[in-house]
């Protein structure tokens, strides 16, 4: 039979890597939640691992709360056509949507962790799309990568009134080269496989000496590697380039 009240939809942002970077809103809604998701890729699932996220909050939980995997069909690996990354992602999101749902209709909420900020970059917001409208949503904002990132780095980001870019390594070259040149600081996620065509363009802009590279910034693997080093194909996703802006001495 179907509750009366509906369950509320929480996106929970955990924070970088670093387990003590959750917030205390996230970690007392957490473990109220009698229904925990979590996105894992599907390497990781078949391994019997819970992922990134469900690493920083796995201690927190206890035997009552139902884990909820939610198993990322694709990664980055090439599909044949007709299929497309969009289409088959699309989809899994709808598929997501449906299962949560169900729980959320039962009277049941259901707390979405996310690593970093549910909001930035986060796949959590593709169910916020789905289901916010529907059902009760709150979403608690998280330490995101960038953040944590400077913070490991060392270098404060922006000075007084400078404006900050936050780039997708994914834009075409001459995109990015524009961007770039235009801005005061920035910070290049998503590098990946398109790490070599950003480091290009640093190098072009002369932006080189400026930039900083982490990856897996505050967990426990952080490598923190001067640019000109790092082997083009072992930059992972979870990496970023900083290019803070022009010291102020005021």
């Amino acid at each position: 039979m179907m509750s009366l009240v509906k369950g509320r939809l929480l996106g929970l942002g955990v924070g970088p890597g670093d387990p003590e970077l959750i917030t205390l809103k996230s970690l007392r809604l957490l473990q109220a939640a009698p229904v925990v998701g979590y996105f894992v890729a599907k390497a990781k699932a078949n391994k019997g691992q819970g992922g990134n996220a469900f690493g920083i909050i796995e201690a927190h939980l206890s035997d009552s709360q139902l884990r909820m995997p939610l198993v990322y069909p694709v990664t980055t690996e090439k599909l044949e056509p007709p299929l497309t990354y969009e289409g088959v992602i699309c989809d899994f999101y709808d598929t997501c949507a449906v299962l949560i749902a169900e729980h959320l209709d039962a009277g049941r909420d259901v707390a979405v962790i996310c690593e970093g900020d549910p909001f930035f970059y986060g796949s959590y917001m593709y169910l916020h799309d789905r289901l916010a409208e529907r059902y009760q949503a709150e979403v608690v904002p998280g330490v995101c990568s960038m953040l944590g990132g400077v913070a490991v780095l060392g270098v404060p980001l922006v000075y007084r009134n400078q404006s900050l870019s936050v780039l997708s390594g994914v834009l075409p070259e001459d995109e990015l080269k524009r961007r770039l040149a235009d801005a005061d600081a920035a910070v290049v996620m998503k590098l990946g496989r398109n790490f070599d065509k950003v480091r290009r363009v640093l190098g072009e802009l002369g932006l080189s000496d400026r930039a900083l590279y982490v990856e897996r910034a505050t967990m426990n693997n952080q490598r923190i590697v001067p640019l000109d080093e790092v082997e083009p194909m072992a930059s992972p996703y979870f990496s970023l380039i900083v290019i803070p802006g022009e010291k102020w001495s005021g």
